[in-house]
């Protein structure tokens, strides 16, 4: 893992189009602005986490029984 220090207002570049600024820090949260191309999917860890796990729900429940 790459770890970074920031201050507000500055920003990280991942590959050639994906830009992460710091937008604010209040206490123990940080805002981030992320600006990437639309063909990229950004979300928070536990919404993509949920949209794995109802994607394996709904592979399993779609697979022909073998028995």
């Amino acid at each position: 893992m790459l770890v970074l220090s920031r201050q507000k207002e500055e920003s990280i570049i991942i590959g050639d189009d994906i830009e992460v600024t710091i937008i604010d820090v209040r206490g123990d949260k940080v805002r981030l602005g992320i600006n990437a191309p639309k063909s990229i999917t950004v979300h928070r860890k536990e919404v993509y986490e949920s949209i794995q796990r109802e994607k394996a729900q709904k592979q399993k429940t779609n697979q022909p029984d073998t028995k």
